[in-house]
């Protein structure tokens, strides 16, 4: 019983970093039709520019601040400079671009910080707690608990505010949402910096645990993808339970099968989705954009 406990802790962890990523990809795919394979890069600018700030004497709260203001203003830029001057561009263009920028932006983190591995101190210190038999981690709780309050906050934005509903509308049909009136290039650039500042959050939550360097987010994002794509692409809801759900399969094959193979189990996940049922579990079986 502890020992399954134990990986249920683990899988819940990293499977709500794995849901923030993959709501990162739902939040632009909805307002642009892009998938954002930039969206990890956020997620490692949020851990190493609050590392860096913090260590050049900022208080760690303000850092992480700082952080998430300064990856916003990489995502509004990569919008700005690079998807918007390619609109009407084929997905596949779009695709090489998102590429492209990640790579870009692996290199000037090198460049800008440095070539290690770094950790972030524990928000509330390094002591487990024991439960029944099982151990988790403190800051565990901050990453599953911080995953829960950027769901609900979402939920809130998009169902009660204009802003929010504007969003939803330029998501369901673009051209009818510009000809009542809503400025849809505004939609798509914040929908931008809204999956920049949720990377950069999951960024700073996960560091104390799992360390952060120039090159994590190349992996996060394909298992971001993985389990945006095993939810359904698009689908917040499916994002999240995709997110925890590869998650927990990668804690149990680790821990029942093999660690070595861990990192393979995102990418059969993509396989089997993409050949038995390519809408995802919570996708529509065809999507028609217009």
């Amino acid at each position: 019983m502890a020992e399954l406990l134990q990986f249920i802790f683990s899988g819940l962890t990293v499977g709500a970093v794995y849901a923030l990523v993959a709501l990162g990809f739902t939040i632009i795919y909805n307002a642009s039709d892009v998938v954002n394979f930039a969206q990890g890069e956020f997620v490692m600018l949020g851990g190493m520019a609050t590392v860096f700030l913090a260590a050049a004497g900022l208080p760690l709260p303000l850092a992480a601040i700082a952080a998430v203001v300064i990856t916003v203003a990489v995502g509004l830029g990569l919008y700005l400079f690079a998807i918007k001057p390619a609109r009407g561009a084929s997905a596949v263009t779009l695709i090489i671009i998102t590429i492209g920028a990640s790579i870009a932006l692996r290199g000037a983190a090198q460049i800008v910080f440095d070539k290690q591995f770094h950790r972030l101190p524990s928000f509330s210190g390094d002591d487990p707690i024991h439960i029944l038999g099982a151990t988790i981690l403190p800051q565990s709780l901050w990453v599953i608990g911080g995953a829960g309050v950027i769901l609900a906050a979402l939920w809130w934005f998009f169902r009660v505010t204009l802003t929010g509903k504007a969003v939803l509308a330029t998501a369901a049909n673009r051209l009818a949402a510009s000809l009542v009136g809503i400025d849809t290039r505004f939609v798509v650039g914040l929908s931008f910096a809204l999956s920049a500042g949720i990377g950069a959050i999951a960024g700073i939550l996960v560091a104390p645990i799992t360390l952060t360097s120039y090159e994590v987010g190349t992996m996060l994002a394909l298992k971001g993808f993985a389990a945006a794509m095993l939810g359904g692409m698009g689908n917040p809801i499916g994002a999240v339970a995709g997110g925890l759900l590869i998650g927990l399969l990668e804690a149990f094959g680790a821990g029942y099968l093999s660690s070595t193979y861990k990192d393979a189990f995102a990418f059969v996940v993509i396989l089997l989705v993409l050949f038995v049922m390519p809408g995802g579990l919570f996708g529509a079986r065809s999507v028609e954009r217009v």
